[in-house]
């Protein structure tokens, strides 16, 4: 635990993104593992939210996790110390997010045979991230309570794309001002067909739910 390998990316050579996309979701069900593409703004949350999630579902599931990141090893480190799974950092080249060839590169490297689920942490962007299919089952956003209530209405199309949406930090919700139920009626104006929960990784608050949701969609995928 602790010993991180650092992965430099390649940038994609392929024109047909959605075509690879589809190839890698179809290839990585055949060998029984669900990706997870996590997305946010820098500094909502997404590794402290991992961590606290990874290790409820770890009680039954075997996880991996692969960190995307312009340069830095942090989050991969913080990971591989505090949560049972396995990790790797991805360097991106400078571009601020990840495709499916660059996604599949990753999972080259850490060898996805024997996991059940493979989260993919992508760069702290709430833009470029949201443009890109990157193979994954079940695309999740994380949003912050320091960040506003406003999100989804500033950025709309990473909230259309979601399946998840974590509001994290709500431990905090006295220290700001943010409507909690304005927030969740943005995110419904984008996107009527989103789970939406409320968390903190702080306190545990909704964590389990939030665990138990991911159980529901990979025994899903298991009964497809």
């Amino acid at each position: 635990m602790g010993s991180v390998r650092t992965i430099n990316l390649s940038k994609s050579v392929f024109e047909d993104g959605k075509r690879e996309a589809d190839e890698l979701r179809a290839y990585l069900k055949s060998k029984g593992v669900f990706l997870v593409n996590v997305m946010s703004s820098p500094g909502a949350g997404k590794t402290t939210a991992l961590i606290s999630l990874i290790n409820r579902l770890s009680r039954q599931f075997r996880i991996g996790v692969m960190e995307a990141d312009i340069d830095s090893d942090v989050d991969a480190v913080r990971i591989a110390q505090k949560a049972d799974c396995k990790a790797i950092q991805l360097h991106t080249g400078g571009m601020c997010h990840l495709d499916a060839a660059m996604t599949r590169q990753g999972l080259d490297e850490l060898g996805a045979d024997g996991l059940d689920i493979v989260f993919l942490e992508n760069v702290g962007n709430l833009v470029c991230p949201a443009e890109f299919d990157t193979g994954a089952h079940l695309d999740m956003t994380i949003l912050s309570v320091p960040e506003g209530d406003d999100k989804p209405l500033k950025y709309p199309l990473i909230y259309q794309k979601c399946d998840l949406v974590l509001i994290s930090k709500i431990d905090a919700l006295s220290y700001f001002t943010f409507d909690l139920e304005k927030c969740v009626a943005n995110i419904r104006m984008r996107n009527l067909n989103s789970t939406v929960i409320p968390i903190s990784a702080k306190t545990g608050e909704n964590m389990e739910r939030a665990a138990e949701y991911f159980i529901k969609k990979i025994s899903k995928m298991g009964e497809d």
